[in-house]
């Protein structure tokens, strides 16, 4: 194998860097997705049971009922909201590093002469 530059290097190592970023941000994304879905699904239980049901929170390793149901919907809703905006940020922030990534990627290949590395 011939002399790698110390640009080319630092390229490999800026490529590393992106990809752990990119696996990091993707975990986190698809995290908070199943939490989205999640809460979705708990405020639809929520909305087709009738009005005068008991409704319980778990805070902890303890469920405590709710009075006020109203409350617990609305604070459901906004964590939901919470969340849609995180994954949105995470989504643009996914895009960005995959595009760095394989700008990084074509360039080393270059660098390499084509055929070789990723």
């Amino acid at each position: 194998m011939k002399d790698i530059s110390p640009q080319l290097q630092n390229q490999i190592t800026q490529f590393q860097q992106v990809q752990q970023q990119l696996q990091s941000v993707s975990a986190q994304k698809y995290q908070m997705d199943a939490q989205m879905k999640e809460m979705e699904r708990t405020l639809e239980e929520l909305a087709s049971t009738p009005a005068d049901s008991d409704v319980y929170r778990s805070v902890g390793s303890l469920l405590i009922k709710v009075q006020d149901k109203d409350k617990v919907k609305n604070d459901l809703e906004e964590s939901k909201e919470t969340l849609e905006i995180r994954v949105k940020a995470l989504d643009r922030q996914e895009k960005t590093l995959r595009e760095k990534f394989q700008n990084l990627q074509e360039t080393i290949n270059r660098s390499l002469g084509g055929g070789q590395g990723n």
